[in-house]
């Protein structure tokens, strides 16, 4: 099996427990006492962080913090670095598919005693993200800092050429037989190298210039921005005990049938094959390109969309399916404490700071990510708008409360281990949909040998 670096990251952590706690000293000789080391992926996010350290000191003299930013990719590894060596950063973004294997090998700190301490009000939050950072075993390991749903990017262009309204395109409706109005929408879209849509006759599927879909992966075991809604308004879960899953359910039908539609957009001619979309380009590179009529993508892309100044972008709402209605994955990024940090109390005083709504306001007003605070949202919208989207299409189905979680487990690692290349082979045609059936059973059995 081709070890991911979601796997190597299991086993670099392997042999670990609570040994940071009784680690080093994160480099304390060289800085001083009340100085602490925040590390962050996002390099659009750097500005507004960088505003808040600002704020924090001001308003904690005894405390400042050097902000560490790294590509995702470096982030994790650094970071498992760090634990191993006890070099760690005091406090940094966590993610919901990271996190639990962290708690699990003791490497963040649980913070209940610093929220009751302090009577932190955890119902500040939009719903359902304070909670989504309880591990399983019932403690608390980061306070909220942002949250993300996804919708469909499209090249306003196109559709207008194509004559598909904005109604039309916000009312989209989706089954596995036939895919619904999307996918006539998605037809309509592709042209071919002659100028012929993929809905009029001698279309060639075979010579397309823009694809009415694109996309930029099969989605391994989570599928946030490729196949998540689909599924789920098809009526699947990940998994039995979700977010924490026990007992996943890859191979039911509606979760094959559902893939296998999403296939067949590439047997069309519709979407590209898997090769090209993997081939080095990334998905909003190619959107940029005028290669894709629309693109699915989460709200963290925005920036990168709006980039993009050679297409008017515009956004649709994600279909309605079986189930009858739309839903969206909802995820959220929190800030979380090494458990072997020196310096404790500064730790927890910034993610505090970062919790709160003064700082969550920051980050609002760069209109780079929604905040994870209620109250923070209108100066997100406002500042959306000012850069031109109306963002409508990424709250309704949290104020709908039709979002679902990403899947959570401590050996989330060994799941993506066999879903990704299980997914890879489907939608590269080396395997068929029911293939995914005997990777459902791996992923169980993984699970049960873990328990």
């Amino acid at each position: 099996m081709t070890m991911t670096r979601r796997t190597l990251l299991k086993a670099g952590l392997a042999g670990l427990a609570a040994s940071a706690v009784a680690g080093c000293n994160n480099g304390a000789a060289a800085r001083g006492e009340g100085e602490v080391i925040y590390w962050l992926w996002d390099s659009a996010q750097l500005p507004m962080y960088t505003e808040c350290a600002k704020v924090f000191h001001e308003q904690n003299p005894q405390y400042t913090v050097k902000i560490e930013q790294y590509g995702w990719n470096d982030y994790w590894s650094k970071l498992v670095t760090g634990f191993i060596s006890d070099t760690a950063p005091d406090v940094f973004t966590g993610h919901s598919s990271k996190y639990p294997l962290f708690a699990d090998k003791g490497q963040v700190l649980p913070i209940d005693d610093f929220v009751a301490k302090d009577n932190v009000d955890l119902s500040i939050y939009q719903k359902g993200l304070a909670d989504r950072w309880i591990g399983a075993d019932g403690k608390r390991y980061g306070l909220p800092k942002d949250w993300d749903t996804e919708v469909y990017f499209y090249n306003s262009a196109f559709t207008e050429a194509a004559g598909i309204s904005t109604e039309q395109l916000n009312s989209m409706t989706w089954n596995p037989q036939d895919g619904g109005t999307l996918e006539q929408i998605i037809r309509r879209l592709t042209v071919d190298s002659k100028g012929r849509r993929g809905d009029q006759p001698g279309f060639d599927k075979n010579d397309v210039k823009v694809y009415g879909l694109g996309y930029a992966d099969a989605g391994g075991g989570d599928g946030q921005t490729s196949w998540s809604w689909y599924a789920a308004i098809n009526g699947w879960k990940y998994s039995e005990g979700e977010p924490w899953g026990t007992k996943f359910f890859y191979g039911d039908p509606k979760f094959t049938d559902t893939i296998g539609w999403w296939r067949g957009l590439i047997t069309k001619g519709y979407m590209p094959t898997y090769a090209q979309a993997k081939s080095g380009v990334d998905v909003t590179t190619s959107f940029g390109a005028g290669k894709y009529g629309m693109t699915p993508n989460g709200s963290w892309m925005l920036g990168t969309y709006g980039g993009l100044k050679q297409v008017k972008t515009k956004l649709a709402r994600l279909p309605i399916g079986p189930v009858g209605k739309r839903m969206s994955m909802m995820n959220g990024l929190a800030d979380t404490i090494w458990a072997g940090t020196t310096r404790r109390d500064a730790s927890w005083a910034w993610v505090k700071f970062l919790g709160s709504q003064t700082a969550q306001d920051i980050v609002a007003k760069a209109g780079v990510v929604f905040p994870a605070v209620a109250a923070s949202m209108p100066a997100a919208k406002a500042a959306f708008a000012k850069s031109g989207w109306d963002v409508t299409p990424f709250l309704e189905p949290v104020e709908a409360g039709d979002v679902f979680p990403y899947p959570a487990n401590p050996n989330a690692a060994d799941v993506t281990a066999v879903m990704t290349p299980a997914m890879d082979a489907v939608m590269s045609f080396e395997a068929e949909p029911a293939s995914l059936a005997q990777a459902n059973d791996d992923v169980n059995q993984i699970l049960s040998a873990n328990d």
